[in-house]
Order: C-alpha cells, then structure tokens, then sequence
C-alpha cells in the first residue's frame, strides 16, 4: 500500500526483456535505499514492484506480462525518469490517499497548460473508467495522488502545485505521451457493488 507521495525520482538503468517479461534496474538515492532489501515493495510510475536484487544506489525488479500489457513499462527505455515511491509504514503520518500500486491502465495526455501557478493537464479518459474518475476524486497519476478537477465523458484534467511538479516526472510529459492511472479504491468498491453481476 501506497500514499501517493512520491518521494524522489529515479532513471532505469537497465532493461533486460524476455517476451512480455522484463528485468529492469532503477538507480535511486542511497538515502531511499538505506534500508530496503530484496523482498520489499517499490512503486514505480505508480506500479507496485518487488525488488529481486539491490546494491547501494539500485535496485531491480521483475515485471511479469499482466503488468507488462497494462501499463507504460511496455513503452520504457533506458535513462526513462521514474517516480518513485517505497511502501507505507503504518506507523507513520497517512496523507495523499490509499494507492494500491495496481495500475488500472493507461492513457494519453491530451492538453498542458499553466494557469497561475498551477500546471493543468488533461488525459483522454478510458471508457472502462467510467464511473470511477469524478470531479474532486482522487486519482494516482504514475503513483502520484492528485485530485480531479474536472471530468465529462471524453477527458479529466488534474492540476498540479509548483511542488508536485517539480519533485515528479508529470511536469515532464509531453502531449500524446502515456501515462499509468489507477482510480480510487472505493470508487471501485462501489461501482463493483451497482452492478449485478460485477466479475462476468
């Protein structure tokens, strides 16, 4: 489990592919990883992945062909910036909302633009998200917890503070350029529990 806080970015390093299966390596700080081990949880652009192996200033995960069709790790390259994110400690302060690490999918950005000072960017919204991304919702935008601030049937939009945008890699996108998404879990709890037969 996830707050959407992201707490630095850091570039891949390293990408090893086999089909629909990737071994890819992240450098990160030494401050992030000071304590994390192989085992333990990171998310990147939002993912939840395990690390199989670590040193000083990286780590390496494996990303299996579900995570692989479903989000942008189809489209990485090396020296790609990532957000990164370790798991939540319990025993610390919860702010952002709960991000599972579970990308629902993906989709583009259609517009940038400042106003003031904040950065509002617009995606395309997935017709299989219907429902689920509403005005002043929560939202994790490549694992960064962001409010909607807008949304009709054809796209949302989410602004981003001065602050958010500088410590992500979202005041980097480029229009047309893709991005993971997961919604809010209890929108999908309550969507899930409207239809009548919400697994078929």
């Amino acid at each position: 489990m996830f707050t959407g806080l992201i707490q630095e970015t850091g570039k891949i390093t390293r990408l090893v592919s086999s089909g629909r299966t990737i071994l890819l390596t992240c450098q990160a700080s030494s401050d992030l990883l000071v304590d994390y081990k192989v085992g333990d949880s990171m998310a990147i652009n939002g993912v939840c992945l395990t690390a199989v192996k670590k040193t000083e200033q990286t780590f390496t995960v494996e990303i299996m062909p579900e995570t692989y069709q479903r989000t942008t790790f189809s489209k990485a390259k090396i020296a790609d910036e990532v957000n990164l994110e370790r798991a939540l400690a319990f025993n610390g302060r919860i702010e952002g909302h709960f991000v599972a690490g579970h990308a629902d999918t993906t989709t583009r950005l259609a517009e940038k633009r400042v106003l003031e000072n904040a950065l509002i960017l617009t995606f395309d919204y997935p017709q299989e998200l219907v429902g689920e991304i509403i005005p002043q919702g929560s939202i994790a935008i490549n694992g960064v917890s962001l409010t909607v601030t807008g949304a009709n049937a054809r796209r949302f939009s989410v602004g981003l503070i001065p602050h958010s945008k500088d410590q992500t890699n979202l005041g980097k996108l480029n229009r047309g350029e893709l991005v993971n998404i997961e919604t809010d879990l209890l929108g999908k709890y309550v969507k899930a529990q409207r239809k009548e037969q919400p697994y078929e």
